[in-house]
């Protein structure tokens, strides 16, 4: 299935992150555009988690421990591995998760 992202209707799942998701039967892609200083609360998933920089810096607190994640870098979460997360600067996001986050939807 070819889909264009520009058709993908975005969904703001928490405050200052939207987002735009493609589902597989076993994975998911989240295309997000971030607000400067927005923050991810700290939880934690069953889906191990790649989180690509695309544009932008981004704070990544896992297990305690701070990552400073910029532009054109990427990095992983394991399964059930508490973190949360600053928009350092207005970002531009590519998350992959695997199994699929059948809880994100495209409004």
């Amino acid at each position: 299935m070819i889909q264009k992202i520009s058709e993908i209707n975005p969904n703001e799942i928490v405050p200052g992150y939207l987002g735009k998701f493609f589902h597989g039967k076993n994975m998911t892609i989240a295309f997000w555009k971030v607000k400067k200083n927005s923050k991810i609360p700290t939880h934690n998933h069953i889906h191990e988690q790649c989180l690509y920089v695309k544009k932008g810096s981004f704070k990544l607190k896992i297990d305690g421990k701070i990552h400073r994640v910029n532009e054109n870098e990427l990095i992983f979460i394991k399964p059930m591995q508490k973190h949360s997360g600053t928009a350092i600067t207005n970002c531009e996001l590519i998350d992959f998760f695997t199994p699929n986050r059948t809880e994100y939807s495209n409004k």
